[in-house]
């Protein structure tokens, strides 16, 4: 899960890609990039670190330009080094860089065919850098001076005739325009709007509508699976169908948890979604204990919150923020390892103790996947004083790995992979544990005002609609994201780093 914006002004556009970035910055914490594009020239700033820490005054004056794309970024694939922070960038043709939220489930063989059939080279471990080098070799295929719409339609239709995955990408065309497309199956989330100024119209692409919403853009919608659009420098919007079979398969988990509650996402409020999952969840526990004892619901901050408030107010019980976040520790999710995320939690949270002694305490999170930082949460619960502690999930268990651009454990970490509803609540220490119902999840996203019947559910049910995982793939990406390879790795990106600097 990345955050991309792309925008293409009247003046220059530095700040408004700077502030996009912050409203972004819940996609992505590990990088951050900026770059701009003046007289036929491209001016870069990234670098590890927050948008706050990447970009300061300097950097800032010197990113001039009408034009340009950005990126926060958490490690998917590759390393967290900063050799690796997007956007990056090829000389040929025109001089193109790219941002790219997802991830390339075929990244070796594209690779393989840059090197032997493209003639082109690859620098990093970033699917984002194959996937960019694909995209401008097919531009370069069309042998024009001056690229027009059809070419880069054309170009986007030859990267999904080549790429499978999950994505949705912003490219700057120096001297031309920015491009933003999205992958066949619709997997990741891109949205453009425009707003009117003095001097004309202004575009922009992003990853979550919110970010639109805070530049005072107008949300003009979703691309559409396969679609892309092409703004020119000039101001010039074009939107063209790139792909032969789209299907719309979103990814259900932007909702449950990595999404912001205030974006609408494929016509569906995110807020509204997290609304019904609480509905579905209380339908459920007052089927399986109608007699329930339940004598507070409390959120585990923040992104179960509104789930929590709806489940509490079906129930008829009270709702208590039990917790105090402290807002300047990252996510646990995206931390790159255990010892990190067991650290933090405690450093994250503290209890407020008279919302849990003697209390019959039903706690709520938007999901479970290791099961690391629950097991914490029960615990602090019970030293608060709770008599009893319950925990329920607003998604179904994570059996299954993602491949689609979320970094998600490899399944022997996943702490419901081959266990049962009653093993876990035992692991995690819960007197009684409650997952949503697959079903019930999907009919909570998908049952708003817009209607979309499939998504993307991997992570629950094990099927992945791009039709080209096996066990083979999964075993790799196992090897490839376990705790002690990713520390190894990142500990030699850091010396390397070190060096470099």
């Amino acid at each position: 899960m990345c955050g991309i914006v792309g925008i293409v002004g009247k003046s220059n556009v530095n700040q408004a890609l700077y502030d996009a970035l912050t409203v972004l910055q819940h996609r992505g914490q590990d990088a951050a990039g900026i770059v701009t594009s003046h007289d036929g020239r491209l001016f870069l700033r990234k670098d590890n670190g927050l948008v706050r820490d990447v970009f300061h005054q300097r950097h800032m004056q010197r990113l001039v330009g009408h034009m340009g794309i950005g990126h926060v970024r958490y490690p998917t694939a590759g390393s967290s080094t900063s050799a690796e922070a997007q956007p990056f960038y090829v000389n040929s043709p025109y001089g193109i860089t790219l941002a790219h939220n997802g991830n390339l489930t075929n990244v070796e063989q594209l690779a393989k065919e840059i090197y032997e059939s493209d003639l082109r080279h690859v620098n990093t471990n970033s699917d984002s850098e194959v996937l960019l080098n694909v995209f401008a070799h097919e531009l370069a295929q069309r042998g024009k001076l001056q690229p027009t719409e059809e070419d880069v339609f054309a170009a986007v239709t030859d990267v999904h005739n080549r790429c499978r995955g999950g994505y949705a990408v912003v490219a700057m065309i120096t001297g031309y325009g920015i491009v933003g497309f999205r992958d066949p199956n619709a997997i990741r989330p891109i949205v453009f709007g425009q707003r009117h100024t003095d001097e004309g119209v202004e575009y922009m692409i992003a990853s979550e509508s919110v970010s639109l919403d805070v530049l005072g853009f107008t949300l003009i919608r979703d691309l559409a699976p396969g679609e892309a659009v092409y703004i020119t420098e000039d101001g010039k919007l074009h939107t063209r169908q790139c792909a032969t079979n789209p299907q719309m398969t979103p990814c259900i988990f932007e909702h449950v948890y990595l999404a912001r509650p205030d974006s609408i996402i494929d016509g569906i409020s995110v807020y509204k979604a997290r609304l019904r999952m609480g509905e579905k969840l209380a339908e459920k526990i007052l089927r399986e204990r109608p007699e329930h004892d339940i004598d507070v619901v409390i959120p585990i901050p923040d992104t179960s919150r509104t789930s929590a408030l709806e489940l509490a107010n079906h129930l008829g019980v009270k709702f208590r923020e039990g917790f105090v976040k402290n807002r300047y520790i990252g996510r646990t999710f995206i931390m790159p390892g255990q010892a990190a995320r067991k650290k933090s939690v405690r450093q994250k949270l503290n209890a407020i103790e008279l919302e849990f002694r003697g209390k019959n305490v039903m706690l709520v999170d938007d999901s479970i996947v290791r099961g690391t930082t629950c097991k914490q949460i029960i615990q602090m619960a019970r030293e608060a004083g709770a008599k009893n502690v319950y925990f329920c999930s607003a998604a179904p268990a994570v059996r299954y790995p993602n491949v689609y651009g979320i970094d998600m454990p490899s399944a022997h970490e996943l702490i419901a992979h081959n266990r049962t509803t009653q093993d876990v609540a035992d692991l995690i220490g819960a007197d009684w544990l409650v997952y949503q119902d697959l079903a019930d999840l999907i009919e909570a996203v998908g049952g708003g005002k817009i209607k979309i019947e499939n998504f993307d559910c991997a992570v629950f049910d094990g099927k992945y609609v791009t039709g080209d995982i096996d066990e083979t793939y999964l075993n790799k990406i196992e090897q490839a994201r376990n705790d002690a390879s990713k520390v190894k790795t990142q500990a030699v990106s850091a010396i390397i780093d070190l060096y470099n600097n």
